[in-house]
């Protein structure tokens, strides 16, 4: 190896400096901690002597942590899956090891943690993938292990339900006093719950859109029930809801981008600190690579790769391992460039390729790489060839089991093909009783099973209706993979409430009705015109297709409407309410059927037909992710021409209005734009003079009425909240 070059000399003397400062540091004050950890543990409490780890046969991977007493019960536990990690909370106990960290890497385990806070001390496991664990008390000993662990006689795995403490039994019903967000030193939320008390049971778990928090048998203040928006405070989290589910309390805490979080009690006090993930950082918002390491200098003349590889390792204090094909030299010049970019650079330049394990680095060509991952793909494919299958009888409570079927054979299902073919959604077909969703519905029947793309080639999947169960054939990991796809997706479906208001008022009426809800629309948005024209002035309500009011005005437009009918202006003609579940289209269908006689030939005599002429209002819902809905709305009004008798063929004069349009929650659309006109004619005269002619228009006057009126229909969803319960 070629002599090392004054740059790279000096920082690698710094880096080794600093790690004989680090040791000396520690060896002076490894003394001190050790005495001060033991005098932080309670005088009559429990204290960890101990933390060792070690391997037994199958690769099982067992923790043994040694304390001062047995513990009574098998301590609270939760799991953190990005990055994964096991936390168990030991109540009463202190750290009596003098050190913090015990370093393991065995299998899955990277690491142990032993924190302490107060009168509670934490086990925290740090892990390079999620396994389950089981936890076991052998006298004064906790054993955990980790991987496919087996339930022992009398042992059941603590993991089965994401529980961070047990409710004490027969005790006091809870409360929470406080809730209080704050943002820490590095830019981490931190959300602090006050109890009355620290026996109340908590369960937390992660889910996609947040952390779940249920507090049991833990009463909620009115004061408390809300939604805090705390954005602005520059920390993952976004929002946070509270609110009573039943006997209990659950709090929603929502986040954004790339996050993990934590949670620990003290006392009657529960933290929960959300923070961004560290996959988070590694990239820059454009999607490049973010480099973080420690910056270095390198300047090599036609060295070999092998050896600027083993610097970087001494720099680092990684495990490096290079290939035997790594060959070749380079000439490197870098100048304070974080060490990651070096060997990006390096790598790049040589056509090499990385994989890491913890804190190992296996460096290989790519080609090498990648043939040797292509092997053992094709090894876990043989063997699950020839793994055994099962079969699973799977019970859903929501989604129904043809629907789950098509799912799993990569068809979308009935309800999702409704919404995207809206065009066979429509006031006639529902007038027939056929709507989109049936007939979207039925023309995925006969289509093969060929596209598969959730089962395995093997696998096979049918339903039965009557119990709403689904059947499927398939390996043991790929029914385990359904089963927690079914989880997500066999949920309720949310429902929506729908408000109609079918007003026949005369023309010009709307926009007195904007003038006169001007003074509530000053001091709000009011409303906001969203046809093709642009934006309206907000205390305007032209004539225009559609309008949207802010909830603020709801109570207005009542009492506008009240005033309509006493004014004699126009009348309320109908105010239904509908109820119908998200993507799944309501209709209020209201008119008659005119009958005429279609005539007979010499073999059938003449029958009776009817022919419709509805009021027709169709509105098919689809809730957003931050409850706003975007509504398709289709209205058609039909009007009869006058007939002499049952003999006429009637003509209907059809008017239709379709559009689609995005409202909030409980703020109403305004639909108008559909005139009916009337006209005629009157004549007052005086008697026998009147009929003179020519002479006759002196004792006679003609009087001309037209009459406009004018169609509009408002119309206001509002999202039920499945969270509201009877008791």
């Amino acid at each position: 190896m070629n002599a090392l070059p004054k740059t790279i000399g000096r920082s690698i003397a710094q880096k080794m400096t600093r790690h004989l400062f680090g040791i000396a540091l520690l060896a002076g004050l490894a003394l001190p901690f050790a005495v001060r950890a033991a005098d932080a543990a309670p005088p009559t409490g429990n204290a960890v002597q101990s933390v060792e780890t070690t391997t037994l046969p199958g690769g099982k991977v067992v923790v043994r942590v040694t304390l001062k007493n047995a513990l009574t019960a098998i301590p609270a536990g939760f799991t953190v899956g990005n990055p994964p990690r096991i936390a168990l909370d030991l109540p009463d106990t202190g750290n009596a090891m003098g050190r913090n960290t015990v370093e393991a890497n065995l299998g899955p385990l990277s690491s142990v943690n032993v924190v302490q806070a107060g009168t509670r001390t934490r086990l925290v496991l740090n892990l390079n993938k999620s396994v389950e664990y089981e936890a076991q008390i052998d006298g004064k000993t906790l054993l955990v292990a980790l991987g496919d662990v087996g339930v022992g006689v009398g042992t059941a795995p603590v993991n089965v339900s994401p529980r961070f403490a047990e409710a004490a039994p027969g005790g006091a019903p809870h409360s929470i006093r406080d809730i209080d967000f704050r943002r820490g030193a590095a830019g981490e939320a931190r959300i602090v719950t006050t109890l009355s008390d620290a026996q109340a049971g908590i369960n937390i778990r992660q889910q996609a859109n947040g952390v779940v928090v249920d507090f049991i048998g833990t009463e909620l203040p009115r004061a408390l029930q809300r939604r805090l928006d705390v954005a602005d405070f520059g920390t993952p989290v976004q929002v946070i809801e509270t609110y009573t589910l039943g006997d209990n309390t659950r709090m929603v805490i929502q986040p954004k981008g790339g996050w993990e979080y934590s949670a620990y009690q003290t006392d009657n006090s529960f933290i929960v600190e959300v923070k961004q993930s560290d996959d988070a950082q590694k990239k820059t918002a454009d999607g490049k690579v973010k480099y973080t390491g420690e910056k270095l200098s390198l300047n090599f003349q036609n060295v070999e790769v092998r050896s600027v590889l083993q610097v970087i390792a001494d720099f680092t204090g990684l495990n490096i391992i290079a290939s035997d094909s790594v060959t070749g030299n380079l000439t490197l010049r870098l100048k304070d460039v974080p060490w990651d970019q070096a060997l990006d650079l390096i790598m790049q330049t040589k056509g090499l390729d990385k994989r890491q394990n913890g804190n190992v680095i296996w460096i290989a060509p790519k080609d090498e790489l990648m043939a040797k991952e292509k092997l053992e793909y094709e090894a876990r494919s043989a063997v699950a060839d020839l793994e055994p299958l099962t079969t699973e009888y799977i019970q859903l409570n929501y989604m129904r089991a043809d629907e789950a079927q098509t799912m799993l054979y990569g068809f979308a299902s009935g309800a999702f093909l409704a919404s995207a073919g809206n065009n066979a959604v429509n006031c006639s077909a529902q007038a027939q009783g056929l709507g989109g969703a049936a007939a979207a519905q039925a023309s995925q029947q006969g289509k093969g099973e060929n596209d598969q793309k959730v089962l395995t080639k093997r696998g096979r999947a049918t339903y039965e209706l009557k119990t709403n169960t689904l059947i499927i054939t398939d390996t043991a990991r790929k029914i385990q993979e359904v089963r927690e796809l079914l989880a997500r997706l066999d949920v309720p479906a949310r429902q929506v409430m729908i408000e109609a208001r079918v007003v026949v008022a005369t023309d010009g009426w709307s926009r007195d009705l904007g003038a006169r809800l001007s003074f509530a629309a000053a001091n709000d948005s009011g409303s906001r015109s969203i046809s093709g024209g642009g934006q309206a002035p907000p205390n305007v309500l032209p004539n225009l297709i559609l309008n949207l009011l802010d909830p603020a005005n709801g109570s207005l437009l009542n009492l506008e409407l009240r005033a309509l009918e006493a004014d004699s202006k126009g009348k309320v003609i109908s105010n239904p309410r509908v109820m119908t579940s998200n993507q799944k289209p309501a209709v209020i269908l209201n008119g008659t059927q005119i009958p005429y006689i279609t005539p007979g030939t010499a073999n059938s005599p003449a029958t009776v037909t009817f022919k419709d002429a509805f009021l027709c209002l169709l509105v098919d819902p689809q809730i957003l992710n931050n409850d706003s809905i975007i509504l398709t709305v289709e209205v058609q009004k039909d009007a009869v021409r006058d007939i002499a008798n049952i003999g006429d063929n009637p003509a209907i004069d059809t008017k239709r209005i379709k559009t689609q349009v995005r409202v909030n929650n409980g703020e109403t659309l305004v639909l108008g734009g559909i005139f009916d006109g009337d006209e005629s004619s009157s004549v007052s005269k005086v008697p026998l003079l009147g009929d003179v002619p020519v002479f006759g228009n002196l004792f006679k006057t003609t009087t001309k009425e037209n009459s406009k009126t004018e169609l509009i229909i408002f119309i206001t969803p509002r999202i039920l909240d499945e969270r509201l319960s009877i008791r």
